[in-house]
């Protein structure tokens, strides 16, 4: 297999008013753009800014679909128990048509779970909820009637039913997208069992699990999410500075470690975090298994409390330093990798007689 897409996430984190946030977001994705990013994602989470700063990812979609002409725009994720399914099919069919066809729908079923109560759903009942919600989801997305109707969205979604990235922790889970023909999503936030487990050593039996249920045809569509904050020489010190308080709250809220008494380089390996100079993430990066494993790979800078400025210089080097040294796909044919990568694979046999 070729080596993954380069792409950009953004929990919309900065420490910022909503409006800065979503200038900040919106300057990211061009920026991604332009330094030859496949793809950018955007968070999805209700009610703290402490959490992420984004309710509504369609609508910053939209935002960024006017400027911007190539990149892939994705959720990740919708937490589609608390949505309302056919208006979340509607809204994502009027930014695809706006974007081109560029949209790339990442949902899960999970969240923070406060913000159950708050939209009337019960927590314990999510997965129930969330199959609920998936069927009328992909059934308006596919163009069908909904609930029994003769009712379709409109716009007509094309194939966005086709562009859908199920997000989960479980091999059970990957089954599921696999099964169904959908992409796989695998968080950085992953859990495990053992807090000192290497990130991709928990990961890469989901993708082989979800390899392993794909039907015959269906394209592996495999997107690991990472922290990467890389920085030129003169700033890494600074990045570093940034980057310890929010590595040891995660450390000890994700990973279960006691972090009061870790330095800055443990704190960066329990973490799974990549932060330095262009050769110090190369390096990092080229350990993680998982990442070859996968189609599309998309980086993030949090939890480090990067300023707006070092996040954009973060993605120039990238792209241009980061992703050539590992093989990563970038530019415009990596895009238009992406906005194909649904489609059915034809093996060059069939309907040769």
């Amino acid at each position: 297999m070729t080596g993954p897409r380069l792409g950009f996430f953004t929990r919309l984190l900065e420490d910022a008013p909503a409006h800065e946030r979503y200038r900040f977001a919106l300057e990211q994705i061009a920026g991604a753009e332009t330094a030859g990013f496949a793809s950018a994602w955007i968070a999805q989470h209700h009610f703290s800014a402490d959490e992420g700063g984004l309710p509504s990812p369609f609508v910053l979609l939209a935002a960024a679909s006017e400027r911007t002409s190539r990149i892939g725009l994705g959720t990740a994720v919708v937490t589609l128990p608390l949505d309302e399914p056919l208006r979340a099919a509607e809204d994502a069919a009027v930014v695809d048509r706006l974007s081109g066809g560029r949209v790339q729908l990442g949902i899960s079923s999970g969240g923070t779970p406060s913000s159950f109560a708050a939209f009337g759903r019960d927590h314990e009942r999510r997965r129930e909820t969330f199959a609920e919600h998936f069927a009328v989801f992909v059934d308006a997305l596919a163009g069908w009637g909904v609930r029994g109707t003769e009712s379709r969205v409109y716009p007509e979604p094309g194939d966005l039913e086709r562009r859908v990235w199920q997000a989960t922790f479980s091999v059970d889970g990957g089954v599921r997208a696999g099964a169904r023909g959908d992409g796989l999503l695998l968080s950085r936030t992953q859990p495990r069992d053992a807090p000192d487990a290497p990130l991709h050593e928990v990961q890469l039996p989901l993708i082989e699990a979800y390899r392993a249920a794909l039907p015959a045809g269906a394209p592996f569509r495999v997107l690991a999410s990472r922290t990467a904050f890389v920085v030129d020489p003169e700033d890494r010190t600074r990045a570093l500075e940034l980057a310890e308080d929010g590595l040891r709250r995660i450390a000890g809220t994700l990973h279960g470690v006691d972090a009061d008494g870790l330095g800055i380089d443990e704190l960066v390996r329990v973490t799974d975090t990549h932060v330095g100079t262009v050769d110090e993430v190369v390096a990092s990066l080229s350990a993680d298994a998982a990442i070859p494993a996968s189609t599309d790979v998309s980086f993030q800078v949090h939890s480090i409390a990067a300023t707006h400025e070092l996040t954009l210089r973060s993605l120039e080097l990238l792209a241009s330093e980061v992703a050539p040294r590992l093989g990563y796909r970038t530019g415009e044919s990596a895009a238009a990798s992406l906005r194909d990568a649904h489609r059915p694979i034809v093996h060059e046999t069939e309907g040769v007689s």
